[in-house]
């Protein structure tokens, strides 16, 4: 009888350690691997672009134009069938005249140079310059102011830059000169107070 006890005592640590064996593990088991992701920082870039501005130049085109000349309506300087104007400096008294036997145009003040005083001339000398029918403008000799309407009032400035055609006649104005023209034979005068020249 004591044989079996220490068959089963035997057969119990048997299973026991079976059990032990089945049921269990002595190793550690590891625990589950986790993975943690980082997403990397998000970077934005932003670029400003300047607003793009166009200018448009706009140059006028130089044009090279001599001033026009005005031609000018008669009747302010028409006085008893003839025409007289002031210079626009006022230095000279200046007309357009219809003469009995002749018609001329002419001014009357003070030019530099002046040609000698003729031997017949007894009366005022270089003060005068005109052009008539026929022959190149001169120099004359006169008692007086020839080319005047007479009017108490000084005869109307002819504008710089115009132009005065009457009997035959072309007379233009700058700011201090004036040039007339027979119109048919082309001779005249350009007379200034620091100038003049017969042509």
């Amino acid at each position: 009888m004591a044989w079996r006890r220490v068959s089963l005592v035997g057969l119990s640590i048997g299973a026991a350690l079976t059990l032990a064996a089945c049921g269990g593990s002595s190793e550690a088991v590891a625990p589950p691997t986790t993975t943690t992701t980082t997403a990397a920082p998000v970077t934005t870039t932003t670029t400003t672009v300047p607003p793009v501005t166009t200018t448009t130049t706009t140059i006028a085109p130089t044009t090279t134009t001599e001033a026009p000349t005005t031609t000018l309506v008669d009747v302010p300087y028409e006085h008893n069938e003839s025409y007289f104007f002031t210079s626009p400096d006022g230095a000279f008294q200046c007309g357009i005249i219809k003469l009995p036997s002749r018609t001329e145009a002419g001014c009357q003040g003070s030019t530099s140079p002046v040609p000698p005083r003729p031997a017949d001339c007894m009366v005022d000398w270089g003060h005068g310059i005109r052009v008539e029918n026929e022959g190149e403008g001169a120099f004359m000799c006169a008692g007086g102011l020839v080319y005047t309407s007479g009017d108490a009032e000084p005869d109307p400035v002819l504008p710089a830059g115009s132009k005065l055609t009457e009997l035959g006649y072309s007379c233009n104005t700058t700011a201090t000169a004036v040039t007339c023209v027979n119109d048919e034979t082309s001779h005249g005068f350009t007379v200034s107070p620091d100038s003049n020249e017969t042509f």
